[in-house]
């Protein structure tokens, strides 16, 4: 899924990981203790983010959980999570475009996540980038605002 109002800006430029924005609204994987049906929409808690680089664009992957999850208790911070989970996303996500002849993704930070406190941070950036946007304070070029 993804987080409404947010934005990654195809022309900000990230400071540390030197690449700009995808374009689109930051990606969340809901990792709950169940399935949730295409076009829920679902209050959930951010735990923490990955900084994947696909083609030279930054696209931040969200890890969150529901907030009703019997798992919500448990799970706080990236680090409340197992490791095979962080791996198999991160895995997922540096295969998935594979078939269509495309390279493996890349991610910034040495691969590693940033906690829940640093991902409220990227989630801010976002979001303001988006009331730029909104605003018409940045060109919205591809993109239909209404």
């Amino acid at each position: 899924g993804c987080l409404p109002q947010t934005w990654e800006d195809p022309k900000e430029e990230h400071l540390e990981l030197k690449v700009f924005g995808d374009d689109d609204p930051i990606d969340v994987v809901e990792i709950g203790s169940s399935a949730l049906a295409l076009g829920t929409i679902a209050e959930v808690k951010a735990l923490g983010c990955i900084a994947m680089i696909d083609s030279g664009e930054l696209d931040w992957k969200v890890v969150a959980i529901k907030n009703d999850d019997p798992l919500s208790e448990k799970y706080n911070d990236i680090d409340d999570v197992p490791d095979a989970i962080k791996n198999g996303i991160r895995e997922w996500f540096r295969w998935y475009k594979t078939p269509d002849k495309k390279p493996l993704n890349e991610f910034g930070f040495d691969e590693k996540y940033l906690n829940a406190t640093e991902t409220k941070k990227v989630i801010e950036e976002t979001h303001n980038s988006w009331i730029k946007l909104k605003d018409g304070l940045t060109k919205a070029g591809k993109l239909w605002i209404n």
